[in-house]
């Protein structure tokens, strides 16, 4: 590892990648501390110290602290994946979509800027559902959130979270074009991973006073290393479908006879289930836990999590974004064709169609078991601080993302490094071999 580092000193190109992604999360990082203004900052966050452990805390970790102030960048990146959701659930219900899904560049452009005009709506919507919800409320000790209420204020919200929440998805496209690694996934990464300290310092602290013992702090360490552990056993496996390749002879020359693998990941669709499904799981329940009606109050209690009803509903969203978007991003009709193009077939199965049926049979058994390894990854927050009274969000929905995240921005480091002949991070190239 340290001579790939070593290594990137001697790639200007990469270098620049880097430095630039790490200003762009820099910016980010300096915005989520801009408050928005005719708020009593102390009031609200007395206020979400008294929600933590709820759903609003893990919207304000994923938010990277940046709810908490009610910051520009208060409702972060979160419009911008439902609104991809919605327009990729879209793609396969509205012909004129799915045409502009299947025309190349042309129209990967122009579903991207159906997803911002969503972006900005849904943006619109939550960010006045937050500023009617802030009217409304006070802190613990009665001092009203607002300091100025009425539609100045709502207009002025609106205003500053729609403009914030368009710029960190712009700062994520341009992290995505000219930096290193995915920027959407890099912003919800930085916000997680901002946050580690404050939880450390809290830790220490519960373990002064005496509300938490050091054995138990020893066994959440063990089982956190153990989670990371088992994160990065799982996301580098393979399930390896033989193919074999029958001789071609072109003019003198004798193409193919060799014998390769299709590798297919257990766990295909990443850490994009988890983001997906709280993405769909807070934008009614911000809205609920905002708005002073007996309702919508009933519907912010259920959403809570550790509640039986949030965590069938998260693990039945986590489901359908595994099968959902590895039915988007792997087709086994094309890959089977492809193949058969190129004399490829796997042994003990006719090429064609019962190659393309073969390939989905394994790969729905293989979605499956990712499905079930990412939801018992994703519920063991609401466990640990139902049962344990754990202070913040340790391992779950959080470490799965900081992982896989960190494992893709090695994987692009290392194809960098490799492909100007350099070692990568790990011999003969492992990270990027297994990606």
């Amino acid at each position: 590892m340290i001579d790939g580092l070593k290594n990137i000193n001697k790639i200007p190109e990469l270098q620049k990648r880097i430095l630039y992604s790490l200003l762009m999360l820099g910016v980010y990082r300096v915005g989520a501390h801009i408050p928005t203004p005719g708020i009593d900052t102390a009031a609200l966050m007395a206020y979400f110290e008294q929600a933590k452990g709820s759903l609003l805390g893990l919207f304000d970790m994923f938010a990277g602290g940046a709810l908490s102030n009610l910051s520009v960048f208060a409702l972060g990146i979160m419009p911008y994946i439902s609104a991809s959701i919605i327009i990729q659930l879209l793609t396969v219900a509205i012909p004129h979509l799915e045409r502009l899904s299947k025309e190349g560049e042309a129209g990967r452009r122009k579903i991207t800027q159906y997803t911002r005009y969503g972006t900005v709506g849904l943006s619109i919507i939550q960010g006045f559902g937050i500023s009617v919800g802030l009217e409304n409320m006070a802190g613990p000790t009665g001092v009203s959130i607002v300091l100025q209420p009425g539609w100045g204020f709502r207009l002025m919200t609106v205003l500053t979270l729609t403009a914030g929440t368009a710029f960190l998805m712009w700062l994520g496209e341009q992290i995505t074009e000219k930096g290193i690694g995915n920027g959407i996934s890099l912003i919800i990464f930085a916000g997680i991973v901002c946050r580690g300290p404050e939880a450390i310092i809290n830790t220490f602290r519960l373990l002064s006073t005496g509300e938490m013992g050091f054995f138990l702090i020893i066994i959440l360490i063990v089982m956190m290393l153990s989670v990371i552990g088992v994160i990065v056993f799982v996301e580098s496996g393979q399930r390896r479908i033989p193919v074999q390749y029958a001789k071609r002879v072109v003019g003198r020359k004798v193409y193919g006879g060799q014998s390769t693998h299709l590798p297919l990941k257990v766990n295909t669709a990443g850490v994009i289930p988890p983001i997906f499904a709280s993405s769909i799981i807070m934008f009614p329940a911000t809205i609920a836990n905002f708005v002073p009606h007996p309702w919508m109050k009933a519907v912010a209690d259920a959403l809570i999590p550790g509640r039986i009803g949030y965590e069938i509903l998260y693990v039945g969203f986590i489901v359908f974004f595994c099968y959902f978007y590895t039915a988007v991003t792997f087709n086994p009709t094309d890959v089977a064709e492809n193949m058969r193009k190129y004399g490829g077939y796997v042994p003990g199965i006719r090429p064609g169609k019962k190659t393309a049926e073969y390939i989905d049979d394994v790969l729905t058994r293989l979605t499956f078991s990712g499905a079930v390894y990412v939801s018992a990854v994703c519920v063991l927050p609401s466990i640990l601080i139902a049962y344990f009274n754990v202070p913040f969000y340790f391992g779950g929905t959080a470490l799965l993302i900081v992982v896989g995240v960190a494992l893709d921005t090695a994987g692009q480091l290392e194809t960098h490094l490799l492909t100007r002949q350099y070692e990568g991070f790990l011999k003969k190239g492992k990270i990027a071999r297994r990606r």
